[in-house]
C-alpha cells in the first residue's frame, strides 16, 4: 500500500474518528461450518447492530467471499425490514469496479445471508487510524469514491451512509463502496423533488439533512465525501464533539479548519464541498473539471459483468437435514423480492420519525399531553423535554425526545409502536401528527 503518514501536531489533531462501523479481523484460518452445501464460513471480520460478517469460501471455486449475516428477530424488532429489501434491490443492479458486489441472498428460518464480494484489504477506517494519508494518496481514493458515486447518482441510486467504515480496500488496495441499506432510490424522491428522512451517521451528516425541510441525495452524498476527503489528508474529522447536539451545531454553522499541511488547491475544493448551503456545493460535473481533482485522473468504466440465473434453494444440506432456505436471490433483472418480505414475517415493529420545529420543547410536550388526554390515553413518563404515551388497550405507544439544534430550533424525534392494523395503525397519523403540524418547519 501507498505511504501512509503520521498526523502532524495541531490543535484539532487529538479528536478521534468516534462513528461506528464494523472493523477488519484477520482473514486467514480455518473454514469449519458450512453453509448450504455451497460455502465454508471461517473468521468473524467484524459485527454492527444486527449482522455480522465472515470470511467465506466457494467450495466449488475456491475463491474467497464475504458472508454478512442478518439476524431476522433483530431485523423485525428495529422496523429495518424495508431496508433490507431496499439493500437487496439496490445492490444487485449495481456494476462498478468501486462497488462491492452482491453475488447471492440466501436464508433460513432465523438468518438472512448475503454473500459478497470479499475485500482483502478491509476497512479504510482502519488504515487511516494509522496515520493520515499523503495528499496525492488522498486524491487517488478520492477519485474513485467519486467514480463509484456518479455511478450510483446516474441509476437513481443515493447512498446517504458514506463514510470511511463503509469504504473497502481490495487485495489490489483499490477502494470498494459497501453498505447501501439506509439508500434511496429515485422512487423515493416526494414531489417537491426531495428526500424526506433524517437518516446518516452523525460526524458525516449533511446540515441540511437536519433542517428536515428536504433535501439532495445527490448533494449529501456529495457533503460526506468532502468529510471523507477531510480525514483522508488530515487524519481527524472536521466537525466532532462528544456532546451530539453541539456537533450538530458546529455542522449547521459549516466552521472548520484545514490543518497547515494541506495545498491551496485541496483546500478550495474542501470549502466547496462542505458548503452548507446545498445550492451552491460543488456537482460532481464541477469536480470532475477541479484542477486538483483532475491530477492523474483516469476514467473507470462499469461493468455489467456475468449475471445469474433465479434458483430455488436446497432444502436439504449433504446429511439430508431440512434447512428450509427460502430461495437464492440472483442478479438477474427479472427477480422479485416478495419471498424476502415472507421470509421476514409480520410488520409489527417501532416507527420512528424525526421533525424540526422553532417551538419550545415546553409547548410541543404540552400538546402532546393535550391530545393524549382528549384521547383517553395516559402519560406514564416525563422527563425534561421527553415525554412517553400509552392507549389503554396497550397498542399504542409513542415516546418523544427533544433536542436543542441551535437557540432558535429542536429536532423532535418520535418513537411510536402501534400493534395491529386498522385503527390501531392510524393513532399518530391521525390524532397526534396533526395537532403537532404547526410546529413543523
Amino acid at each position: 500500500m501507498p505511504e501512509i503518514l503520521r498526523s502532524e501536531s495541531s490543535s484539532s489533531s487529538s479528536a478521534t474518528i468516534t462513528t461506528a462501523g464494523t472493523s477488519a479481523g484477520s482473514t486467514t484460518g480455518d473454514f469449519k461450518l458450512n453453509l448450504f452445501g455451497k460455502y465454508e464460513v471461517g473468521k468473524l471480520l467484524g459485527c454492527g447492530a444486527f449482522a455480522k460478517v465472515y470470511h467465506a469460501r466457494d467450495i466449488r471455486t475456491r475463491q474467497s467471499v464475504a458472508i454478512k449475516t442478518i439476524s431476522k428477530q433483530k431485523v423485525l424488532k428495529g422496523g429495518f425490514t424495508e431496508h433490507v429489501k431496499r439493500e437487496i434491490s439496490i445492490m444487485r443492479r449495481l456494476r462498478h469496479p468501486h462497488i462491492v458486489r452482491l453475488h447471492e441472498v440466501l436464508a433460513t428460518k432465523t438468518k438472512i445471508y448475503y454473500v459478497m464480494e470479499f475485500a482483502k484489504g478491509g476497512e479504510l477506517f482502519t488504515k487511516v487510524t494509522k496515520g493520515r494519508f499523503s495528499e496525492d494518496l488522498s486524491r487517488r481514493y478520492f477519485q474513485q469514491l467519486i467514480s463509484a458515486v456518479d455511478y450510483c447518482h446516474s441509476r437513481g441510486v443515493y447512498h446517504r451512509d458514506l463514510k470511511l467504515e463503509n469504504l473497502l480496500l481490495d487485495e489490489n488496495w483499490d477502494l470498494k463502496v459497501t453498505d447501501f441499506g439506509l439508500s434511496a432510490v429515485t422512487d423515493q424522491i416526494r414531489p417537491d423533488g426531495s428526500l424526506h428522512t433524517l437518516c446518516g451517521t452523525p460526524a458525516y451528516v449533511a446540515p441540511e439533512i437536519l433542517e428536515k425541510k428536504g433535501y439532495s441525495g445527490a448533494k449529501v452524498d456529495l457533503w460526506s465525501c468532502g468529510i471523507i476527503l477531510f480525514v483522508l489528508n488530515a487524519g481527524y474529522l472536521p466537525f466532532t464533539d462528544s456532546n451530539l447536539m453541539t456537533m450538530y451545531r458546529k455542522i449547521y454553522k459549516g466552521e472548520f479548519r484545514c490543518p497547515k499541511w494541506t495545498s491551496l488547491g485541496l483546500k478550495m475544493l474542501l470549502t466547496r464541498l462542505l458548503d452548507t448551503n446545498p445550492e451552491t456545493r460543488i456537482s460532481i460535473e464541477e469536480i470532475r473539471n477541479d484542477p486538483w481533482f483532475k491530477k492523474g485522473y483516469k476514467e473507470v468504466k462499469s461493468h455489467l459483468g456475468d449475471e445469474f440465473e433465479l434458483k430455488n434453494g436446497s432444502d436439504v444440506n449433504r446429511d439430508g437435514k431440512f434447512l428450509n432456505a427460502f430461495h437464492i436471490i440472483s442478479l438477474s433483472s427479472g427477480v422479485n423480492l416478495s419471498g424476502l418480505l415472507k421470509c421476514l414475517g409480520g410488520k409489527d415493529t417501532v416507527d420512528v420519525e424525526r421533525f424540526v420545529s422553532a417551538a419550545s420543547p415546553e409547548r410541543i410536550t404540552q400538546r402532546i399531553e393535550e391530545v393524549a388526554k382528549a384521547e383517553g390515553m395516559r402519560v406514564t413518563g416525563k422527563n425534561g423535554a421527553d415525554v412517553r404515551v400509552e392507549g389503554r388497550n396497550g397498542k399504542f405507544v409513542l415516546v418523544t425526545e427533544i433536542n436543542q439544534l441551535t437557540e432558535k430550533v429542536v429536532i423532535v424525534e418520535v418513537k411510536r409502536n402501534e400493534i395491529g392494523v386498522g385503527p390501531d395503525r392510524e393513532i399518530w397519523k391521525q390524532k397526534f401528527k396533526p395537532e403537532l403540524s404547526e410546529f413543523f418547519l
